[in-house]
């Protein structure tokens, strides 16, 4: 594997947002990464963003942000209501607010979801990141879910065995509502992280994995 290391002494005020469809794609996504960057530099700072968190999730969405960026570390959330499964057909009133952002933010390091995600949500969240943000290093993360959309990633975060064990822990204390769901089990989130740790062979076993479409050295 080829390795890319940040050097510590240029983290300090690293501005990095995080753009999420629904309240727990974020965590679920680039959870552990998060969490990875968090500890090793301390001078970070975490623009949350999730479009979709309304009545129970939206307190959801409010206490994992808290838990993976650090209270001291975070600004936002910023969370909005637009209707799940439906913010194609409102498109107009999502740029508007990657509009805003632009106008209040130029962050070092982005996290969205995939561009060739099955979820029509996720697509248009992805499209409007690189529409609104032509000059920055985009990461895509990836979410599991019954579409089996799941492709071939060409960047990887390894995690230690503390943070992707506590990366679960936090998805599963934050998002009670989402228990009943079938897929919503720790072992599907860490089993997607073994096979991208096999992939990139991670010293633990286990990483994160992202699509990274322009990368300048």
């Amino acid at each position: 594997m080829i390795h890319l290391n940040i050097d510590g002494r240029h983290t300090q005020g690293l501005k990095i947002l995080c753009l999420g469809a629904h309240s727990d794609d974020i965590e679920i996504g680039c959870g552990g990464t998060i969490l990875h960057l968090a500890e090793q530099y301390a001078g970070c700072v975490f623009h949350w963003v999730v479009f979709s968190a309304s009545e129970v999730r939206e307190a959801e969405a409010q206490r994992a942000a808290a838990l993976f960026a650090g209270p001291a570390s975070l600004k936002g959330p910023l969370l909005k209501a637009f209707p799940d499964g439906f913010m194609p057909f409102v498109g107009a009133e999502v740029k508007a607010v990657f509009e805003q952002l632009k106008q209040t933010i130029s962050p070092d390091l982005i996290f969205t979801h995939n561009r060739k995600d099955a979820h029509q949500d996720h697509r248009l969240i992805a499209e409007l990141t690189w529409n609104t943000f032509r000059d920055h290093l985009i990461l895509e993360y990836e979410v599991p879910k019954y579409d089996g959309d799941l492709g071939q990633p060409n960047f990887f975060v390894p995690l230690p065995p503390e943070v992707f064990q506590k990366k679960v822990r936090f998805i599963m204390e934050a998002f009670q509502s989402q228990h009943a769901k079938r897929w919503f089990q720790e072992d599907t989130f860490l089993s997607l992280m073994r096979l991208r740790g096999m992939e990139c062979n991670a010293p633990s076993g286990y990483a994160e994995a992202f699509y990274s479409r322009k990368l300048v050295l």
